[in-house]
């Protein structure tokens, strides 16, 4: 399949996945470069037009888009989360490596990435077979707080929640994307450090942040006294 008419599936997925209207006019205005690719597409079956000049995916041109924006959501979170590449730089690159990535190797990118469930910028990444499967062929380096071992020190990759007071008290918090953070205990509750702070938080929350584990595993230890603890049962502090 050409990048072109694989760049227009991707705009069409899009377009559907925020509810916006994608019309011959629109993509003529400002994606004229996709214009020609239209009755390719359209003759092969993958998107159709409305009578009042939408552009819509057809059922095979879904399953086509899906496997593009899920290679290039995957594409992002890799290069961000593994290889520190900044959005811009990311955003680019990830637009090359959805052309050449073969869906084999998307699976195992996912796998070890620990199976993320949104991009950097918080859209959904279209599940594969891993996924639902769950398959582990090696060690993901993403895994979830609620799966590192007690006395690990970690730096938080990505929070996977679309509930944004839960980012912000996260956040404020300093439990955000690029934080140093050990595990401490897990019960009764998940007790992290992070920095000169002790928090205690609910699995379901551990659950969302997403973390890589640091070079030097260093063996459990006590949590200091006197310093400030908080605890947090899904959206207050104590």
């Amino acid at each position: 399949m050409k990048d072109n008419i694989e760049e227009a599936l991707e705009l069409l997925y899009e377009f559907e996945e925020d509810g916006k209207p994608l019309t011959e006019e629109l993509l003529g205005q400002q994606y004229p470069e996709l214009v020609d690719d239209l009755p390719d597409m359209i003759a092969g079956g993958l998107a159709r037009k409305t009578d009042d000049g939408a552009i819509s995916l057809t059922p095979s041109g879904r399953v086509e888009a899906t496997q593009v924006v899920r290679l290039h959501r995957l594409a992002e979170r890799l290069l961000e989360d593994v290889l520190d590449m900044n959005r811009d730089a990311s955003e680019e690159q990830a637009c090359r490596f959805e052309h050449c990535l073969s869906n084999e190797v998307a699976e195992s990118i996912c796998t070890l990435l620990g199976h993320p469930r949104t991009c950097p910028h918080g859209k959904p990444i279209p599940p594969g077979e891993c996924c639902n499967a769950e398959r582990r062929g090696f060690e993901p380096i993403a895994v979830s707080l609620a799966e590192l071992p007690c006395g690990q020190d970690a730096r938080v990759l990505y929070i996977s929640t679309q509930r944004h007071e839960r980012l912000d008290r996260l956040a404020a918090m300093g439990i955000l994307p690029g934080s140093q953070i050990r595990l401490h205990q897990r019960v009764p509750s998940y007790v992290v450090q992070v920095g000169e702070t002790t928090l205690a938080i609910d699995e379901a929350v551990a659950r969302d942040i997403f973390v890589r584990r640091c070079n030097n595993q260093n063996s459990p230890r006590q949590i200091p006294r006197g310093r400030r603890r908080f605890r947090w049962r899904g959206g207050r502090t104590q």
